[in-house]
């Protein structure tokens, strides 16, 4: 008996816990969206995943000498995951639209509204008794709303790393829901003869004009805003690789392979933060809501600003496009487009979209240096 005793013991059942349960569930549910719904399968999949494995009693995977333990710190406690990552999506991004409308420049930045509008949301939630939100902790929370996971992940670690697991999956789950989210709140800014309206087809951008682009905005940044250049500076690196024409082999392995491998641990990574002890809790709750809201407020400042530009220019934009501001690319473009079709079966509003779509990722890094030199 005292053999078998020994033996239960050793065994993951015997000391499993009603919140690892929960976890777990959390973690297989995650999984659910990613397989069977396709919300943003290449992050949801791993993080879903990594919450499993760390909630696994006497696994040890979170727990010093556990490669998921080896992983968030060499990775995401660092900051090169986020910074990795910036680098892989600069190489996929084409800012072609940006600069033949660099309007869209100011939908981008209006998009960032619901950043700063959630960091007092935060603040505001102390009020209520179980929350206990620092200065720090709200700006990690408030950049929800830029719809930016790397950056997310990126400024948590910074500001606030034993909010990170929430946070990440706070950003990312609004990421997936993109489709969902934002078209009743486009719908409801906007009327039906506005979102009829057809754009102007965009101007031809050069080469030469897309290889100076990165290298001014890193100029840029260095001069206003160094504290962002973390970010904003790999992203121009992958873009000018990507643009400069000599660097092909370098461009596609940020494309492909290097930023798969990283999502792949950035993923397992942040799952691993998923452990019931940290993520059980009235604060998470809290960073789940104000994500909802952080991302609605964006959206819909972003489409504001589109209907005052459109006005401004004689009915030239259509206001739409101002939801593309978020930086989840490029899915809230594609979005924008579907709705324009509603609309108008002959509005095509993608390559328009993603101007501020773009310039939305820019500006959640901006807003995320702004942070980091005010409270970091």
């Amino acid at each position: 008996m005292e053999q078998l005793a020994i033996l239960w013991d050793s065994t993951a059942l015997a000391h499993f816990e009603t919140g690892q349960a929960i976890m777990m569930a959390v973690g297989a549910l995650l999984l659910y969206l990613a397989i069977v719904k396709k919300f943003e399968p290449l992050l949801l999949f791993p993080i879903g995943f990594g919450a499993i494995l760390t909630n696994i009693p006497l696994a040890g995977f979170s727990e010093p000498g556990g490669m998921l333990y080896y992983v968030y710190e060499v990775g995401i406690h660092t900051g090169v995951f986020p910074l990795l990552i910036f680098m892989g999506v600069g190489a996929m991004t084409d800012f072609g639209a940006l600069i033949a409308n660099p309007r869209m420049l100011l939908l981008g930045a209006a998009a960032q509204f619901g950043i700063f509008a959630t960091l007092f949301g935060a603040i505001a939630l102390n009020f209520i008794p179980g929350f206990d939100f620092s200065l720090k902790d709200a700006s990690a929370i408030a950049i929800i709303g830029g719809a930016d996971g790397p950056t997310a992940i990126f400024l948590a670690s910074r500001l606030a790393p034993e909010l990170l697991g929430a946070i990440a999956v706070a950003a990312y789950s609004y990421m997936a829901l993109v489709p969902i989210i934002q078209p009743p709140i486009m719908k409801a800014l906007t009327t039906p003869e506005e979102r009829k309206i057809e754009m102007a087809q965009l101007r031809h951008v050069s080469a030469k004009e897309k290889i100076l682009f990165p290298l001014a905005v890193l100029f840029l940044t260095i001069l206003f805003l160094p504290s962002a250049t973390p970010l904003v500076g790999m992203f121009c690196f992958g873009n000018l690789m990507k643009e400069c024409g000599v660097v092909d082999r370098l461009s596609k392995t940020a494309q492909n392979e290097l930023i798969n491998i990283v999502t792949i641990f950035l993923g397992l990574a942040v799952g691993s933060k998923l452990s019931a002890d940290k993520f059980l809790t009235v604060e998470t709750l809290g960073i789940l809501g104000l994500g909802a809201v952080a991302f609605a407020i964006g959206t819909a400042t972003g489409v504001l600003m589109a209907k005052v530009m459109s006005k401004a220019s004689g009915g030239t934009i259509n206001p739409l496009i101002g939801a593309a501001g978020v930086s989840a690319v490029p899915m809230a473009a594609r979005v924008v487009n579907k709705v324009g079709l509603e609309a108008n079966p002959h509005n095509f509003l993608l390559m328009h979209a993603m101007g501020p779509n773009v310039a939305g990722v820019l500006g959640s890094a901006v807003a995320a240096g702004v942070l980091l030199a005010l409270v970091g």
